[in-house]
């Protein structure tokens, strides 16, 4: 992790792939799919890379279909009608994020989410790990009319807290998460490496830090 500290104010968090890891309950919406078309399902590893890209993305990566396709749109509802039911069956929040967030509590350093999850299952998976009764704000992928890396969810979330963007902490496992702490003039944009961004690619997304594990955050704030 590169030597870096910032006096944040409140710190901002993606959800799938920063908090939780939702990838095996995605990937077992994109597998349902195959098998209800008779194919073995495929190996998590093959569909953990695709979990922070949508349901097109896993779409396309289970049955090599794009949105162009004639079945599409009704693949992409099976897709999500089946998640919304099983969205938090195996999900499990990552290693050390529980402690994270329970040092955070106790120093006073407000924090909220920001996700491009849609508001229908980000509810449900907020709700069952107890965040939506810890977090300052919540904002899903439909909240606006723009969703990350556009800077508006960021900066709505900043306006909720009452919390100048140049003071916040944006965390995610992106680089749309970057983009978007980027353009809405976030005083620190951090990456996480454990999520499901290809390590390859994190320099050149020239976060101000890069997570190896969630315990790490709090060796970055200054606490005001």
């Amino acid at each position: 992790m590169q030597a870096f500290t910032f006096l944040a104010h409140g710190v901002l968090f993606d959800l799938d792939g920063t908090l939780v890891d939702s990838a095996p309950d995605l990937a077992g919406a994109a597998n349902y799919l195959r098998e209800q078309r008779g194919l073995a399902p495929l190996a998590l590893s093959d569909l953990r890379p695709f979990a922070s890209h949508g349901a097109a993305a896993l779409i396309g990566a289970a049955l090599g279909i794009g949105s162009a396709h004639p079945e599409f749109a009704d693949l992409r509802q099976e897709f999500l009608d089946y998640y919304a039911s099983h969205s938090t069956t195996h999900s499990i929040l990552f290693e050390g994020v529980a402690q994270m967030l329970e040092e955070l509590d106790a120093q006073n350093m407000p924090w909220g989410i920001v996700t491009n999850k849609h508001s229908r299952f980000t509810q449900h998976v907020v709700a069952h790990f107890g965040f939506d009764a810890r977090t300052k704000i919540i904002v899903s992928g439909d909240t606006l009319a723009h969703a990350k890396p556009h800077p508006a969810p960021l900066l709505h979330a900043a306006a909720h807290m009452q919390v100048a963007p140049s003071q916040l902490m944006y965390v995610g496992d992106d680089v749309r998460d970057i983009q978007a702490a980027r353009a809405a003039q976030f005083g620190a944009a951090i990456a996480v490496s454990y999520g499901y961004g290809e390590r390859a690619e994190l320099p050149s997304w020239a976060a101000d830090a890069v997570l190896d594990c969630p315990s790490q955050l709090t060796t970055l704030l200054q606490i005001n």
